[in-house]
């Protein structure tokens, strides 16, 4: 069976649509999957949780716990539980607290838990479909690598004819199929990836940062795991979380500790990404106690840190792959290039500070990749989860030749 294995958790919101997920719970369990559901309290009004609990052959949780017996329903362990979750159909409400992260149901409390891919079905009318409201929590969404099943174009329950319509389930499944079954293409490889910024302390309450926020490496992170990679992925202080379970993060402060985090794990490693922004220079001596404030000025003397690309460019195997970032502001393609040869990558990620829409904190990026033969591959703003497939795509036309 396709699906054999495979644990898919099925979320259920309020729409007429609702009635559709008895046919795909059916062909889910034929295909050999494991489903359980959870639904909106609203969804309980279009499906009865006697059929699905029938179909699916687990009960079918709503609320955070059961009154009768007192049971919690643990929406943490749903979320580590399941390797794709799907919410079919998600209505614009839902849709709504999941782009805002409004926990009002055990549902959304199970998504704001989950760390597998999430794929969403919307279904409503169409005006509500193509409300600027709904379009610009889709597009949150989409930046934040949540898979929009778009809806079909049809008769709609409301008379009216357009698109609104929750993909038919035969289609939905044949895509759940796909993806656990086609091929992938990083299966078998260990990625190493850095991620966000450097801390080098000054003293116990100061430091010496940038603005790096990791999203760019995160990004990596989720897509190669997706593409059937182990990630180990070493990150700076960073406000991002990771979702694949085949993520293992490893957190660091300081240039030196993502040094020796990268050290330990780089010889095991099929593919190295240096996506991290990692301080230059550090603190030639870190004060114990709090500097106070004195004279009007303060001198500090900075010493190199370790140069993470370069060492490990140049300690790499002929079977290894290593990747470098280049963030310029001025001569990109120049300063971009000797990075490249200085550090013996494979190639460089280039994107530039005059890009608007590119660099730290933004959800998009702007980039150019330089390559040893001397080929540079540019490519339009996109969100970073696009571009991270875009430099995936790439290191995977590397391993193959």
């Amino acid at each position: 069976m396709k699906l054999s294995g495979k644990k898919i958790l099925l979320g259920i919101t309020g729409s007429i649509a609702a009635y559709k997920t008895t046919y795909l719970v059916r062909d889910l369990i034929k295909a050999g999957a494991e489903v359980k559901i959870i639904a909106s309290p609203s969804a309980l009004e279009f499906v009865t949780p006697l059929t699905l609990s029938t179909l699916s052959k687990n009960p079918v949780l709503s609320e955070y716990a059961n009154t009768s017996t007192g049971e919690w329903n643990n929406h943490v362990e749903l979320g580590l539980w399941a390797d794709l979750m799907l919410i079919a159909p998600a209505t614009a409400n839902t849709l709504a607290k999941m782009a805002h992260g409004i926990c009002d149901n055990l549902l959304i409390a199970t998504w704001l838990s989950a760390r597998c891919p999430v794929w969403v079905a919307p279904a409503m009318d169409l005006d509500m479909f193509s409300h600027f409201t709904t379009q610009n929590n889709l597009n949150i969404l989409k930046k934040n690598n949540i898979t929009i099943l778009e809806p079909d174009s049809g008769e709609l329950a409301s008379g009216l004819t357009g698109k609104g319509r929750m993909q038919e389930t035969e289609d939905i499944l044949n895509q759940i199929i796909d993806y656990f079954t086609k091929d992938k293409p990083l299966k078998g490889k260990t990625v190493l990836i850095t991620a966000g910024p450097t801390y080098e302390k000054l003293d116990p309450v100061r430091f010496i940062g940038n603005f790096s926020s990791g999203k760019m490496g995160f990004a990596l992170a989720e897509k190669a795991a997706e593409l059937g990679a182990k990630v180990i992925l070493i990150s700076g202080p960073v406000n991002v979380m990771e979702k694949h379970s085949n993520i293992n993060r490893i957190n660091v402060v300081s240039a030196d500790d993502m040094f020796y985090a990268v050290q330990e794990h780089f010889p095991q490693s099929n593919i190295f990404i240096s996506a991290a922004a990692v301080a230059d220079y550090k603190p030639e001596n870190q004060a114990n106690d709090k500097i106070k404030k004195s004279d009007d000025r303060l001198t500090l003397t900075l010493t190199k840190n370790k140069d993470i690309l370069k060492h490990f460019g140049n300690n790499k195997s002929p079977n290894q792959v290593v990747v470098g970032f280049a963030l310029e502001t001025s001569n990109e393609q120049e300063n971009a290039l000797k990075k490249l040869l200085s550090k013996n990558a494979d190639m460089i990620v280039l994107n530039s500070l005059n890009d608007k829409g590119a660099g730290f904190q933004s959800d998009t990026n702007k980039i150019s990749i330089l390559f040893k033969d001397g080929k540079t591959k540019q490519f339009p703003l996109k969100t970073k989860i696009e571009v991270a497939n875009d430099i995936l795509n790439e290191i995977i036309t590397l391993i193959q030749k």
